[in-house]
């Protein structure tokens, strides 16, 4: 059975930087494309970002491109978001999610409908 589990968010004051971590279990991390997504009180959840299996490729949506950096090690099982210059439009509760697809990409990698695995998520929230 496939486990995710987030940790790292917490309360930062804007402009600092938080890292968050996914730990996967249940089957082989490295086969499998790994995504972050976000919802924030009253709002859809949203894609932050999504990384390959071997990690050779990343995207990333716009409100988050040259702040976040998505990251994993499969060697751990983990993937990491760093998040850097944090404002508090970015307070929301961040989940990490799975691809159910072996060396193919969730399509379209932005769609949280194409995860099928996904975590608790962990509270993360910018002070002013």
């Amino acid at each position: 059975q496939v486990q995710l589990v987030e940790s790292g968010g917490g309360l930062v004051q804007a402009g600092g930087s938080l890292r968050l971590s996914c730990a996967a279990s249940g089957r082989t991390f490295s086969l499998y494309a790994m995504g972050w997504f976000r919802r924030a009180p009253g709002k859809e959840r949203e894609f932050v970002a999504a990384i390959s299996w071997g990690g050779g490729s990343t995207y990333y949506a716009d409100l988050v491109k040259g702040r976040f950096t998505i990251s994993r090690d499969n060697a751990k099982n983990t993937v990491y978001l760093q998040m850097n210059s944090l404002k508090p439009k970015d307070t929301a509760v961040y989940y990490c999610a799975s691809g159910s697809r072996a060396l193919l990409l969730p399509q379209p990698v932005s769609d949280y409908t194409a995860y099928p695995y996904w975590g608790q998520g962990t509270q993360v929230t910018v002070s002013s």
